[in-house]
């Protein structure tokens, strides 16, 4: 299983009346293939997973599979809160074609360490899918520490972590845990091309859906330690990458959609689209921005 470089994980279309967009989802699919993405997530927290309906999630999932056509990965988000929830889901997942599952740590609920190691190897026991472990704490109120995943790694199954801390303790810690058969992937944007100069092997990102080009050539230089080329792409990248973090995520990269006729800017309930206003128009100057940066440089 080859999970690295550039990966995206994709925000889920929706049309006017709420429904899924599978025509805007295929035009994202395609515009990550052309712009060089790596794999794919479907169903993430940035697809809006947990405002999918039960068919929905087979639907999109399904959808992904068979247009990307194995040209790369892709995995599916099966993180529930429970798990024997997160089991069936990546079961389900499993069933739908996924390579792999992304699996965030149980969200609310606050499980200790040892629940923590009790539920991934569970799920990696019994769903039937490598899985690759996700550490977001400022989404899900628990924090998989490193020495927790230093010994869920041993399990076969279990093949890495996105880790979305992107403070220097945690890139260093999590780096030092990095093998033949258990890579680490950066889930911060903004800390990408540091955490990957210290030796993760590629970045889930949220900025590739509307950048998938610029995001590519940031992986490539620093996975291949050009700290020069690196500094070059995250500069570049930077003010697209601030701009999204005007609201929680994906209210803003969704707002970034029509520009590139991907889809309509709407997620669902309790998220809100992002108001006309000096963050919107900031938006879509760091794209503006950008394509021209990326047209000049081609």
């Amino acid at each position: 299983m080859n999970i690295r470089g550039s990966i995206c994980a994709l925000v889920t279309p929706f049309a006017a009346d709420g429904a899924l967009d599978l025509a805007a989802f295929g035009r994202l699919l395609d515009h990550q293939l052309a712009g060089g993405t790596q794999a794919l997530v479907v169903a993430g927290s940035t697809g809006e997973a947990h405002m999918l309906e039960h068919d929905e999630f087979d639907r999109l999932l399904a959808f992904a599979v068979e247009h990307v056509a194995g040209r790369v990965p892709v995995l599916a988000g099966t993180g529930e809160a429970g798990t024997a929830k997160t089991v069936t889901l990546t079961q389900r997942a499993k069933a739908l074609g996924a390579d792999a599952a992304l699996v965030v740590t149980p969200y609310y609920v606050r499980p200790t360490q040892e629940g923590l190691r009790r539920h991934f190897l569970e799920v990696a026991e019994r769903g039937g899918l490598p899985v690759v472990l996700y550490n977001v704490p400022g989404r899900t109120g628990c924090d998989l520490l490193p020495s927790t995943v230093a010994g869920l790694r041993e399990h076969p199954a279990i093949i890495g972590i996105k880790e979305a801390r992107g403070d220097r303790e945690r890139i260093s810690a999590l780096a030092e845990l990095v093998r033949t058969d258990f890579v680490y992937l950066s889930g911060d944007d903004g800390s990408a091309g540091e955490a990957m100069l210290a030796g993760a092997a590629g970045t889930i990102s949220v900025v590739a859906n509307l950048a998938p080009q610029a995001f590519r050539a940031l992986c490539d230089a620093a996975v291949g330690g050009d700290h020069a080329a690196t500094a070059r792409c995250h500069a570049i990248l930077e003010p697209l990458v601030e701009a999204l973090n005007c609201a929680p995520n994906p209210i803003a990269v969704k707002a970034g959609l029509p520009l590139l006729g991907l889809g309509l800017p709407l997620p669902r309930l309790p998220l809100v689209e992002l108001n006309d206003g000096p963050d919107r128009a900031r938006l879509h100057q760091a794209l503006s921005s950008l394509a021209s940066l990326t047209t000049a440089a081609s």
